[in-house]
């Protein structure tokens, strides 16, 4: 084993859309391992739309980060080294451990053991991690789905957004409409998802195209966008429908005094609606019901994923910076050691 490790740590509080520069590796000696701790060799690492709203000052529902702090990520991996009883070595673990090639752990907060069901390792930091977990609770908990609704998810290519979509259709939907930028990933949606259809948000005519899809209108707006697009569908719920907050894309790189607000509110009162936000540890305690489930969809096929795959811990800033620039999409990891 290696004497060292690699991390990547914020350089700089970041204004605006991030880039690579804003970023920096360095290298350091592994750590000792002291009493109820254990050292993790990380296998991936995600680089996640939702750790911008950490990367500037001020903060949001989790504090800033500081320049020099290890960037947010999720990651798996194994133990290397181990002076905790609740996890030997070998053992395989997914947590949120940040961009590193290795963690040392004490087990607490989001450090969870995982069970051999035939998955592949970075599922874990996918559809049964964070971003499928947030789809699953989402319309489960929050929006309380029931058989026949309708849904529509927006930012729909993206890994909680195609989930969300599938898990609706699972879940019973009648139907299910996403929105998304160009046309591979709208096609995705339809041809491997099975959404019922998927429309370009920006299109010129996309009110007419929500209404003409959805004519009896949204039982469930699933957002992943932010205000601007939540305020746009809120004269198309339909009565006592529900608004699940999941992310804010659209609103992480805009100043907090420039993000727009909501003029709709109107539609709260006349239509008897609901928002709700979700950050998905607090249902941590149900995960692994969910996870079951969500394992049994992937491994009969019937889920489907698509992943933006970079070699090297050295990747998460290009990854993480194409998160907002367009192009490939899917859950975007790095491929950071060796199974």
């Amino acid at each position: 084993m290696t004497n060292l490790m690699k991390r990547v740590v914020l350089a700089r509080h970041i204004a605006g859309v991030p880039t690579a520069a804003d970023f920096r590796l360095e290298e350091a000696p592994l750590p000792d391992v002291p009493d109820g701790r254990f050292l993790i060799a990380n296998h991936y690492v995600s680089a996640d739309p939702g750790t911008r709203s950490r990367l500037s000052p001020g903060a949001s529902y989790a504090p800033p980060l500081n320049p020099g702090d290890v960037v947010d990520g999720f990651c798996v991996g194994r133990v290397v080294e181990s002076r905790n009883e609740r996890f030997p070595v070998g053992a395989l673990v997914t947590h949120g451990g940040g961009w590193a090639t290795h963690t040392l752990s004490a087990g607490r907060g989001y450090c969870i053991g995982l069970p051999d069901i035939g998955v592949p390792e970075q599922a874990w930091i996918g559809v049964l991690g964070v971003p499928g977990m947030t789809a699953w609770f989402g319309l489960k908990r929050v929006a309380q789905i029931q058989p026949g609704e309708t849904v529509l998810v927006t930012s729909a290519a993206g890994p909680v957004g195609a989930t969300a979509g599938q898990l609706a259709r699972h879940f019973g939907a009648a139907k299910v409409v996403g929105l998304a930028g160009s046309a591979d990933k709208r096609r995705w949606l339809v041809e491997a998802c099975g959404f019922d259809a998927a429309l370009d948000y920006r299109a010129a005519g996309l009110d007419a195209q929500v209404a003409a899809e959805l004519p009896d209108g949204i039982d469930i707006l699933f957002d992943n966008v932010g205000n601007a697009m939540i305020d746009r569908m809120l004269p198309k719920m339909k009565m006592r429908g529900r608004i699940v907050v999941s992310g804010q894309v659209a609103d992480y790189n805009t100043p907090p005094d420039e993000v727009p607000g909501l003029r709709n509110t109107r539609e709260f009162i006349a239509r008897r609606l609901r928002m709700e936000g979700l950050v998905v540890f607090d249902d941590l305690p149900r995960f692994a019901g969910a996870q079951s489930e969500v394992a049994g969809l992937l491994t009969d096929g019937w889920l489907k994923t698509r992943e933006v795959v970079g070699e090297g811990i050295e990747s998460l800033p290009g990854l993480f910076a194409g998160l907002f620039a367009g192009g490939d999409f899917g859950r975007r990891i790095a491929r950071v050691g060796g199974k």
